[in-house]
């Protein structure tokens, strides 16, 4: 396979699979984070049928695949890639950095799994007002773009869906030409949740107990399976180990995610308020470990398998209600009991399915209770751990991705789309982007306000409309 830190300039050979280029803003490599991960996840399912390339629009470095390329691209050769392409699927801000995009034939499938104008709430909590303002609002047009130009659209679950519905209702792309083609809706947004690994985690070594200083070969692990980041509540866990830790010593807990893959993003406040708790509770590199890189996406059946117990706690606010937590997959992966915070989708999975436990948002002694229970009560365990590898089989990537595969196998432009239907939102801005470049191609034209650009202009119109 050729090195993955430059674009690939493969022949375009005479052939009857698809062709399909997946793109990702995320960092493509042996450290990837969950975006990534979704991403090398659907170009493996994709290229069992298809001709699949796998595009990062940020870095590509020491990955490859024997079924699909894998590689970088500038705006220069993501256009070729792009013309290449009878379908894109693309995921994140690639439309806004992108916007040429829009303009081509290309099929396109917007992956909008995650909900970033409700994870921006949380996440930019720490600007400053004006500036968080103007972030949240932009969040939202990224996403509005991809909502009104996609031909197909997956989230990560039907509660998921019905909020996406909602704001495709707003955008007018649930009109006749979209219900008359069909009455469900699916054709045009499905579900396509994360999925679990589709073979079993194998452990090549220990990558924690009698590993990592201060945890021995027989304490008790709970993990914690990704990165620490403002929307979610590890201060609660950190003083329920606290508590728990009372009456077994042998209690660690193991924050396999504290460093970001992506060096573009900075540790958050609640990972540095997690640390500040742990030193100040004195648990420090006694109860309470803090895994100072990213573990490699292929060596994370190591860390998982020293792990007696998986957590996922956070507060409870609107990002909650309509997340998906993609790392307790790898929980269900590793088969090990799940402890979760009420609100979100998994707590009823958790609940319907005894795969452990659900406690109130913020309830420290809750918390410490489900902890003892789930790793000192060994029939709990063991009847656990069976449920939830049994619940596993059946949430495996080739399963959760049956919707986009079914589209990518028969791909079509929507009929929308293809009509020309428009909402007065695109109208009025496609009016504005018309004066703009007639303004601009007008020698007459002279700035009089404190902007430097007609697009400058025009994106800080778009935002009073």
């Amino acid at each position: 396979m050729p090195s993955t830190d430059r674009a690939i300039d493969a022949p375009d050979e005479p052939t009857a699979r698809r062709r399909i280029l997946v793109v990702t803003p995320d960092t493509l490599g042996t450290l990837m984070a969950g975006p990534a991960i979704r991403a090398w996840e659907i170009a493996t399912a994709l290229s069992q049928f298809a001709d699949v390339r796998l595009i990062s629009t940020n870095r590509a470095q020491g990955l490859t695949s024997d079924r699909f390329h894998v590689a970088f691209a500038d705006d220069v050769r993501l256009r070729t890639h792009v013309d290449w392409a009878d379908v894109l699927v693309f995921q994140g801000h690639v439309l806004r950095s992108f916007p040429w995009i829009k303009t081509t034939d290309t099929i396109i499938v917007a992956d909008i799994y995650d909900p970033m104008h409700l994870e921006q709430l949380e996440q930019g909590k720490d600007l400053e007002p004006v500036d968080r303002m103007a972030v949240s609002i932009d969040t939202v047009e990224v996403l509005n773009d991809q909502l009104e130009r996609a031909d197909f659209m997956v989230c990560a679950s039907d509660k998921q869906r019905d909020f996406w519905l909602g704001q495709l209702a707003g955008l007018a792309r649930i009109n006749p030409a979209t219900y008359d083609a069909d009455p469900s809706l699916r054709s045009l947004l499905d579900v396509a949740p994360f999925g679990v690994q589709n073979e079993p985690p194998v452990q090549k070594q220990h990558g924690i107990k009698g590993v990592v200083p201060g945890i021995g070969p027989d304490d008790k692990v709970i993990i914690w399976g990704g990165g620490i980041y403002n929307w979610f509540d590890p201060l609660t866990l950190i003083r329920a180990v606290a508590v728990a830790r009372a009456a077994h010593p042998d209690l660690r807990l193991f924050f396999m995610g504290a460093a970001h893959p992506n060096p573009d993003i900075p540790a958050m406040r609640m990972a540095v308020e997690a640390r500040a708790l742990a030193d100040e509770l004195g648990l420090a590199g006694e109860a309470v470990f803090f895994n100072e890189s990213w573990v490699p996406y292929a060596d994370r059946a190591d860390f998982l398998l020293d792990a007696d117990l998986g957590v996922s706690t956070h507060y409870e606010h609107l990002e909650t209600q309509f997340s998906f937590r993609t790392r307790i997959l790898d929980y269900l992966w590793a088969s090990l009991p799940i402890i979760s915070t009420d609100g979100d989708t998994f707590a009823g999975i958790i609940r319907e399915n005894d795969l452990g436990r659900v406690v109130p948002p913020e309830d420290v002694d809750a918390l410490a209770a489900a902890i003892e229970e789930l790793l000192y009560d060994a029939e709990a365990r063991s009847r656990i751990s069976a449920n939830v590898a049994a619940f596993a089989r059946s949430h495996t990537w080739e399963h959760s991705l049956r919707a986009l595969v079914a589209f990518c196998k028969n791909p079509s432009r929507a009929p929308d789309l293809v009509a020309g239907v428009e909402s007065e939102r695109t109208r009025i801005t496609n009016d504005l982007r018309r004066r703009v470049s007639g303004l601009e191609a007008s020698s007459s034209w002279r700035l009089t306000k404190p902007l430097r650009t007609a697009s400058h202009w025009l994106a800080q119109r778009a935002r009073k409309l």
